[in-house]
């Protein structure tokens, strides 16, 4: 894949007000209480899976990366901030020299995580880590919920090449960074070129139903297609009848024909007489592709029909029924001072509703079976049990302000192949089921262990 692109757009702006207000006066309010260089420990975490699911996928962390470098306050974010008065002078002018100087650990992106995993841990000042918030959340939030939908779809697809193709049923920004998850999920290419160029994804893509109605004759559009692009593209074949166009696009392009698009019908019964027409005609390597609003259920219950390839779009960039992964950004240990030495003291909120959270800075492992497949993830607070030390999951991906661990979307890709084939085969069951592995809390000052 070519990583010429790889991170960053050409012309970055600032990320700083990709934010929510509350954190700007929470800043202002513990700058003049003295408590805003308190040393703290925020942690993302989900209390629950979407409903069903059995994994989740860790998505988005590069995408954050760049966001926490990119997150500076020039002339005009300030100047926004001060029309509308949203912080004081004194709050600007901190502002004004804000660089993240802390550090973030995290599970590495393309890794799999359960309710309770601290997916990623932000450590410095309560100051500066309490306006990156909205903007690591935001990321996280979308971009695991897309890769989740994309490994589901891909684990379904088997073998067969899936093609990312949501760009026009989303927010054009957000089309990118879904392409982006969905590779990381185990798509293999995107229609969205803007995708392409800013990360590498391979792209594809050949003509719509609008290219044939343009012409007098399907066949002439055929011919023009094939002229332009070669006997190996792609024809479109569901815009009047499937028969007449398979059998044209055979006469046009011979038996050298690349693949053929349906788009619409019973596309299970289409398949099958698609491929027993093409292979009739004699284009015997030519390759069938469907689309048509398909979903995982869609893809595995086309596992047994002559299909070569799959095209999602909606289901896809709408995370399957499950848009987000209800992340949270939680505050888990404070100094009790401003002095960088102070000891930190474990905090977690305890309200009633289902929405509490567990105090202290967490490690997380997973343990496994003696045959190397996961059994439980494993969270704890203090030291990390002797048998769990090579199992641990964060690894440091900012330090002292600079990024460590910028990576590749193939390793990355990799990497969610590789985890999703260490969970147990019930991992990839499409029914509805519980974490397909149990959380496991251990409290580090008594080794004590509670269930998720």
């Amino acid at each position: 894949m070519d990583t010429a692109h790889l991170g960053l757009p050409v012309d970055v702006p600032s990320t700083a007000l990709f934010t929510d207000q509350y954190e700007f006066t929470m800043l202002q309010a513990a700058l003049k209480a003295g408590t805003a260089e308190r040393r703290s420990v925020f942690e993302v975490f989900t209390r629950r899976l979407p409903d069903g699911r059995r994994y989740g996928v860790v998505a988005g962390t590069g995408r954050v990366l760049d966001a926490v470098e990119n997150f500076r306050f020039d002339e005009g974010v300030l100047g926004f901030l001060r029309e509308r008065r949203i912080v004081d002078e004194e709050t600007l002018g901190w502002l004004a020299g804000y660089r993240f100087s802390g550090d973030i650990w995290g599970y590495p992106e393309g890794e799999v995580y359960f309710p309770g995993s601290p997916i990623m841990r932000v450590e410095g000042t309560f100051a500066e880590c309490v306006l990156l918030e909205t903007v690591i959340l935001s990321i996280l939030n979308h971009d695991s919920a897309i890769a989740a939908a994309a490994s589901r779809m891909s684990s379904a697809a088997g073998e067969r090449p899936i093609i990312e193709m949501g760009a026009r049923r989303t927010h054009e920004l957000a089309a990118v960074a879904a392409s982006r998850a969905a590779y990381v999920g185990g798509f293999t290419s995107t229609s969205d070129l803007a995708a392409g160029f800013r990360y590498g994804i391979p792209t594809v893509g050949t003509s719509a139903h609008a290219f044939t109605l343009l012409h007098d004759r399907e066949r002439d559009a055929f011919q023009a297609q094939v002229d332009s692009m070669g006997r190996g593209t792609t024809l479109l074949v569901d815009t009047y009848d499937v028969t007449e166009a398979v059998r044209t696009a055979v006469e046009v392009a011979g038996p050298e024909l690349g693949a053929v698009r349906i788009d619409s019908g019973d596309l299970l019964l289409v398949a099958h007489r698609v491929r027993q027409q093409l292979d009739e005609l004699g284009a015997t390597g030519t390759k069938i592709i469907v689309t048509s609003d398909l979903d995982e259920y869609a893809i595995a219950s086309l596992a047994a029909a002559p299909v070569d390839a799959y095209g999602v779009g909606t289901q896809l960039v709408t995370g399957s029924g499950h848009p987000t992964c209800s992340m949270v950004y939680k505050l888990v240990a404070r100094a009790g001072s401003a002095d960088p030495k102070a000891p930190l003291v474990p905090v977690a909120k305890k309200s009633s509703g289902g929405k509490t959270s567990i105090g202290g800075r967490k490690w997380a492992a997973r343990r496994r079976d003696e045959y190397g497949v996961a059994e439980a993830e494993v969270v704890g607070t203090g030291p990390v049990p002797a048998e769990l030390a090579e199992r641990q999951l964060l690894v440091e991906l900012i330090k002292g302000g600079d990024v460590l661990a910028r990576e590749s979307l193939d390793v990355v890709r990799d990497r969610h192949t590789a985890a999703r084939a260490n969970l147990p085969l019930s991992a990839t069951q499409l029914s509805r089921g519980e974490p397909v592995i149990p959380t496991e809390y251990v409290n580090g000052r008594s080794g004590s262990q509670t269930g998720a």
